[in-house]
C-alpha cells in the first residue's frame, strides 16, 4: 500500500482529500500544520501533497527543502490558492512534480496522484509495496529489510491476489478458484491452512477473517 502525506491547514479540505485518497486504497498520514509535518519528514513516504501557504511559520517550501535533503526522489505535489507563475517556478526549482491551484476538484487531485504513483513506482518495476514488505511480482519474491521471505507458490499466489485487491472480501470458494484453479476438488479448509501459513511468515499482514465467509486484506 502506498503511503501519502497530506499537509493542508484547511481542516475541511484536508479531511475531504483524505477520504478521497483512502477510497483509492492509499494509506494517508495527514497534517494540519507545517510543524507536525516537518517533524515527520524522513519516514517512509511514497508521495507528499503540500499546501504552500500554511497557517504557521513553516511553509510548504520549508517542508520540501527538508524532504529533498533526505530523499531527492519522492514525488511532491504543491497546492496553492495563488495562481502565480513565480510559485510554480519556485516549486519546480525546489523539486516538486506537480502544482495544483485552489480551488480544485478532489477527483482531479486524486487523478494526478494516481498518475504520479503509476509513473514513479508501478511502471518502474513490477513491484507492490505492502506495509514493510516489497513484493516483486515478476520474480515472485517477497523482501523485508533486505531479507527474502520464502513463500511457496500457493502462498505467493494467495498474497498476490489479496495485495492487488486491498479491502475486497473473498469467499473461500473464490480463493480456491483464484489460487488452486477450477480443477480443485476437496475441502475449503485448505484456504484456512494457507492463510495461517502466510500470517506466520508475514506477521505484519492485515489479513482479516470474515467468519462464515472468507477473508479480506486491509
Amino acid at each position: 500500500m502506498y503511503k501519502i502525506c497530506l499537509v493542508e491547514d484547511e481542516k475541511d479540505l484536508n479531511d475531504l482529500i483524505m477520504s478521497y485518497l483512502k477510497r483509492e486504497n492509499y494509506e494517508v498520514v495527514n497534517f494540519y500544520n507545517g510543524e507536525d509535518a516537518i517533524d515527520y519528514v524522513g519516514q517512509k513516504v511514497h508521495l507528499w501533497i503540500l499546501d504552500i501557504m500554511l497557517g504557521d511559520t513553516i511553509s510548504g517550501y520549508d517542508i520540501i527543502k527538508k524532504i529533498r535533503e533526505l530523499d531527492p526522489e519522492v514525488p511532491v505535489i504543491f497546492t496553492s490558492a495563488r495562481d502565480q507563475d513565480l510559485d510554480k517556478i519556485i516549486g519546480l526549482e525546489l523539486g516538486s512534480d506537480d502544482y495544483v491551484t485552489k480551488p480544485y476538484s478532489p477527483k482531479e487531485l486524486v487523478l494526478r496522484v494516481n498518475r504520479i504513483i503509476k509513473r514513479v513506482y508501478i511502471q518502474k518495476t513490477n513491484r507492490i509495496q505492502y506495509e514493510t514488505y516489497e513484493i516483486d511480482v515478476d520474480k515472485r519474491l517477497v523482501i523485508e529489510n533486505n531479507r527474502e521471505i520464502n513463500l511457496t507458490s500457493l502462498e505467493f499466489d494467495l498474497l498476490l491476489m489479496f495485495v492487488k485487491n486491498i479491502n475486497k472480501s473473498f469467499s473461500r470458494e473464490e480463493i480456491i478458484k483464484n489460487v488452486w484453479g477450477d480443477d480443485y476438488f476437496g475441502s475449503d479448509r485448505v484456504v484456512d491452512d494457507l492463510v495461517r501459513r502466510v500470517r506466520k511468515k508475514m506477521p505484519k499482514i492485515k489479513l482479516k477473517t470474515i467468519y462464515g465467509f472468507g477473508y479480506r486484506l486491509t
